[in-house]
C-alpha cells in the first residue's frame, strides 16, 4: 500500500500535469511563446502591438533530420567542438534546473538530485550538468552503466569524480526508493538522435521513473519518446530543456516548466533554418518557453 507521503506527491503531480494541459486556446500541444521585448506570453499566431513584429512567428520545433543537419553544420562550418557545445549545453540545463528548483524550495534536508546519463552526447551533457550542479550547491549522484571508451567522455567523468561526486553501481528498482532519497532526477539518456526500440538497462530505468512522484527534469528530449511524434506513455517529465531549438516531441510535452538552452546558434544559421529563437535576457544562457 503507498504511504501518506507517495500520495500526496502523485496528487500534486496529477494537479501540476491537469494544470499544464489547461493552458487556454491555441494549437493543441504547441505552447506559447515570449515576446522578445516584454516577455509576455503569446500564443502563435496572435500579435500584441507593443511587441516586436519578429513575435508573429513561434520558435520553430525541428524533426529529427533537420535537428541532425544544424548539429553537423555547427561542427563543419562553424567549427564548434563537440565538448564545447556539450559544456555550453551542460551548464544551460543546470541553470534551468537552478531556476525551476531553487535549493531553498526542495523539501528534502539534502539538496540531492539524480542525473541518469545515457551512452552518447546527451549522456555527456548530463556529466557536465551534474558537474555546474555541485558548484551551485546541489548534491548530484550520477548513474552512468554504459560509458563509452572515448577521451571526452572518459574527461567528463574524471571530473566529476574529482569534484566529489558519486557514481552510483546500481540503479535502485523501486520508485519509492527514488522518491524518498532524491529531490528529483534529470533524465540525460537518449538525445534527439535516438532511433528504435529501448533496450536494457534502459529500458527497466525508463519503467522505474513512470511510477516516481518526484519531478523529472529530461535534457533535449523526454528519453523513450520519438523525436517527432512525442510519446504515447512512458516518462512525463515536469521540466524540459530543449537544447539549440525545441524538437517536434516538444509539441507534446504536458508537464510544467519548457525552458530553451543553448545561447550559442550564429544568426546566419538561426536565419538559414527559419529558427525564430527568443530573446535571451540579459546574460543568461536559458530562456523560459513555458
Amino acid at each position: 500500500m503507498l504511504g501518506i507521503r507517495t500520495l500526496l506527491g502523485l496528487g500534486v503531480i496529477a494537479a501540476s500535469r491537469h494544470a499544464a494541459r489547461s493552458t487556454g486556446p491555441g494549437t493543441p500541444g504547441v505552447r506559447g511563446f515570449l515576446c522578445p521585448n516584454l516577455q509576455w506570453r503569446l500564443l502563435p499566431g496572435t500579435m500584441d502591438p507593443h511587441c516586436s513584429t519578429q513575435a508573429e512567428k513561434s520558435v520553430k520545433y525541428l524533426g529529427q533530420e533537420e535537428a541532425q543537419a544544424i548539429d553537423q553544420e555547427l561542427f563543419t562550418e562553424y567549427k564548434f567542438s563537440v565538448d564545447q557545445l556539450m559544456e555550453l549545453a551542460g551548464l544551460s540545463c543546470a541553470s534551468a534546473i537552478a531556476k525551476v528548483y531553487p535549493l531553498p524550495s526542495l523539501r528534502k534536508q539534502s539538496p540531492t538530485v539524480l542525473i541518469l546519463c545515457g551512452p552518447g552526447n546527451n549522456g555527456g551533457d548530463g556529466l557536465v550538468c551534474a558537474r555546474h550542479l555541485k558548484l551551485f550547491g546541489y548534491e548530484p549522484s550520477i548513474f552512468y552503466p554504459k560509458r563509452p571508451s572515448k577521451p571526452l567522455f572518459e574527461a567528463l567523468t574524471t571530473q566529476c569524480q574529482k569534484m566529489g561526486i558519486p557514481f552510483l553501481a546500481e540503479f535502485p528498482s523501486e520508485p519509492r526508493f527514488l522518491d524518498e532519497v532524491y529531490n528529483l532526477v534529470v533524465d540525460a539518456i537518449f538525445g534527439f538522435s535516438f532511433r528504435g526500440q529501448v533496450r536494457e538497462p534502459f529500458a527497466a530505468i525508463l519503467g522505474t521513473l513512470e511510477g516516481v512522484t518526484i519531478p523529472i527534469a529530461s535534457v533535449d528530449i523526454p528519453s523513450g519518446w520519438d523525436v517527432e511524434k512525442g510519446g504515447t506513455g512512458g516518462i512525463q517529465p515536469d521540466l524540459l530543456i530543449s537544447l539549440t531549438a525545441p524538437k517536434k516531441a516538444a509539441a507534446h510535452f504536458e508537464g510544467r516548466y519548457h525552458y530553451l538552452g543553448g545561447r550559442f546558434v550564429p544568426a546566419a544559421l538561426e536565419e538559414k533554418y527559419g529558427l525564430n529563437l527568443p530573446k535571451y535576457p540579459g546574460t543568461e544562457c536559458v530562456q523560459q518557453l513555458l
